[in-house]
């Protein structure tokens, strides 16, 4: 069965979590290869936090767990593309759905997305 080439990536592969309903590009992580194996058994997104050095279960903390739907890879099998149901209806720790929630202009940021959850209230920071 074809897999991510981990060792051609250094051992991390990014990971590109969509929504599977709307097609919303949610977050980007990584997953090494224990992660990836964990995410195809328990259908759970699982990626590997690099500041924190270990597996990190999406919505451990949150609740705001993804539901793996589908899993892609890309021609040169280094990328890896989620289709997730995204429970809790936010992927990013700033309490928005997408962690792509601000647009860059030649004039600054605009934020466009709204907010879901208010971050201080769910990990108390």
């Amino acid at each position: 069965m074809l897999k991510p080439d981990f060792e051609k990536c250094g051992g991390l592969v990014p990971a590109i979590a969509q929504d599977n309903k709307d097609g919303t590009v949610l977050m980007l992580a990584y997953m090494n290869e224990e992660a990836y194996n964990e995410t195809l058994a328990t259908g759970r997104a699982v990626y590997f936090s690099r500041s924190r050095n270990k597996l990190w279960r999406k919505g451990e903390e949150s609740g705001n767990v993804q539901k793996v739907t589908s899993i892609f890879l890309d021609c040169d099998a280094d990328t890896i593309l989620l289709k997730v149901e995204q429970i809790g209806g936010a992927a990013c720790h700033e309490g928005y759905k997408s962690c792509f929630f601000r647009e860059i202009t030649s004039e600054g940021e605009k934020v466009i997305g709204e907010r879901v959850f208010d971050p201080k209230e769910k990990y108390g920071k």
